[in-house]
């Protein structure tokens, strides 16, 4: 009996170490590859793998093209260069954990991770898809925040992409429109994500994901661009779920996006100053020049995106998917603050014969007011009213499934970051559970909710709804009811405190 229950034992572990080493080499489309695993060997980790081609030389400002098959198995065990941008210098709250790394950075940038807890190819476990933040001038995968270990653990396979930023994502030209076989420029950046997608569809299931239940996610820019994906018609059927957090791009009107045309005469502009005759020599431009001109950004180019979103959303011609959303307390960027009496002067040269309806929205009879209010408005204007727009959109549609979140919790900081609250990006340690990473003065409310907030993202990404056991009930959101989860010390399902403020902002900024 005991030589039988002996060998069931190394029966037993022998099996487990065949599903542990499963997924040590993986076969993708263009070759096979080796990664890492975590430290309790209960995560893989493949890190800077190729879904497209170097974007350099002939292929600057061009469509990604395929990756070129390699032969043997290539070791992907390091992130791979970040896209080329200023350097990633501190700033404000800024520290290093929300910052890539300095070097190395590449025009050859285009390299996902993936974590998975996947023991077998056959687990088909659902999939987030992350696309990180940066004012589409910045940003990269190698942030520590956005490591994917915590998340797989939790059942989801974690992908991480990068996209091309700045001048090099989303330069628009005459002629690189004349060279496009679609008749457009510009959107590069928004053209990789959606490469990464198509490359997750091929290559996921190898991994233990199932293609099928795939989530795209995204903060800051990265929600603009998980908003970009839904409005384009060239992303459908690429996921089934979306995640974006302070960011989107839904109202008509004023500012409502730069067309082609708009964006081709600043491409013109832009060659003029950096003296480049033709695209031959854009081309042959060292990097280093180009970055003297870096403000470019996401345009209505025709093609991926072929109307302005709001619009789109409006004809109901988007890729209709369930939605989680919602921005933070303090989502705000904001110059020197006034005092209470140049507050209120400011607010009647701005807003005139409606002022004193925006001074009850946003008060300011004292300085204290006067500050939190003017958080307050550049959050709204900012953030709030494109994520309020769509889930509104969304809801009066009887469209598929929203859930609206608002976080509050003012992060725990030493005398000099105290000041800036729920800040924009703060809920990202949060969502991936990452908060170990960060350096900061933690209390036991925080790892909670970490741990709750992982969790929601978990199950939306899992089955289209946050909820689960032993999680506080976050409702479905609906213009009617306009319930929204307060992530904060303690969460909890309360109506959306600011609606009237939002409804005016709305309307304010699409007149």
């Amino acid at each position: 009996m005991k030589r039988i229950l002996t060998l069931s034992l190394i029966l037993l572990s022998t099996l487990y170490s065949i599903a542990q080493t499963a997924l040590n080499v993986v076969q993708t489309d263009a070759g096979k590859i080796s990664g890492s695993v975590s430290s309790d060997n209960s995560v893989h980790i493949f890190k800077g793998i190729p879904f497209a081609a170097p974007p350099i030389g002939e292929l600057r400002w061009k469509a990604p093209q395929s990756v070129a098959p390699w032969n043997g198995v290539k070791a992907c065990t390091e992130f791979s260069k970040s896209p080329i941008q200023g350097k990633p210098n501190e700033f404000g709250v800024y520290t290093r954990e929300f910052l890539i790394k300095d070097e190395p950075l590449s025009e050859d940038c285009l390299y996902l991770n993936v974590w998975t807890g996947a023991k077998t190819p056959a687990e088909k476990r659902p999939v987030i898809v992350w696309i990180y933040g940066g004012g589409f001038v910045s940003g990269g995968t190698n942030v520590p925040i956005y490591d994917g270990e915590a998340l797989a653990k939790k059942g989801v396979i974690l992908v991480s992409v990068p996209y091309r930023v700045g001048i090099l994502g989303f330069l628009a030209h005459p002629e690189l429109t004349k060279e496009s076989p679609n008749h457009a420029s510009g959107n590069y950046g928004l053209m990789d994500m959606l490469a990464a997608l198509k490359w997750v569809q091929k290559n996921i299931a190898a991994f233990g994901g199932d293609p099928n239940n795939v989530t795209i996610a995204g903060q800051s820019a990265g929600s603009f661009g998980v908003n970009y994906l839904v409005a384009s018609p060239l992303a459908k059927g690429y996921f089934s779920k979306a995640i974006a957090e302070s960011g989107a791009h839904m109202l008509p009107g004023k500012g409502s996006g730069v067309s082609l045309t708009e964006a081709e005469k600043g491409g013109v502009i832009t060659a003029g100053e950096l003296h480049a005759a033709t695209l031959a020599d854009l081309r042959k431009l060292p990097v280093e020049e180009l970055l003297k001109q870096n403000n470019f950004r996401p345009i209505i180019d025709g093609y991926f995106l072929p109307q302005v979103p709001a619009d789109i959303f409006a004809a109901n011609k988007e890729n209709q998917v369930p939605l989680l959303t919602g921005w933070n307390e303090d989502d705000a960027f904001i110059g020197a603050i006034k005092n209470a009496a140049d507050y209120t002067t400011g607010i009647t040269k701005r807003f005139g014969n409606k002022a004193p309806e925006v001074l009850k929205l946003y008060p300011g009879t004292t300085d204290a007011e006067a500050e939190r209010s003017q958080i307050r408005m550049s959050r709204d204007q900012m953030f709030g009213v494109q994520n309020y727009s769509w889930v509104n959109q969304q809801s009066v549609k009887n469209k598929t499934k929203v859930y609206l979140y608002r976080f509050t919790r003012r992060l725990p900081a030493t005398a000099d970051f105290v000041k800036y609250g729920a800040f924009h990006t703060g809920e990202v340690a949060y969502v991936f559970n990452n908060l170990k990473f960060l350096n900061r003065p933690f209390e036991p409310i925080d790892g909670q909710l970490a741990d709750i907030m992982s969790s929601y993202w978990v199950n939306f990404a899992k089955t289209g709804n946050p909820n689960g056991e032993g999680l506080p009930i976050w409702p479905i959101y609906s213009n009617t009811t306009n319930q929204v989860m307060y992530l904060g010390e303690k969460p909890i399902a309360k109506t959306l405190a600011d609606k009237a403020a939002l409804e005016f902002m709305v309307k304010d900024m699409t007149k």
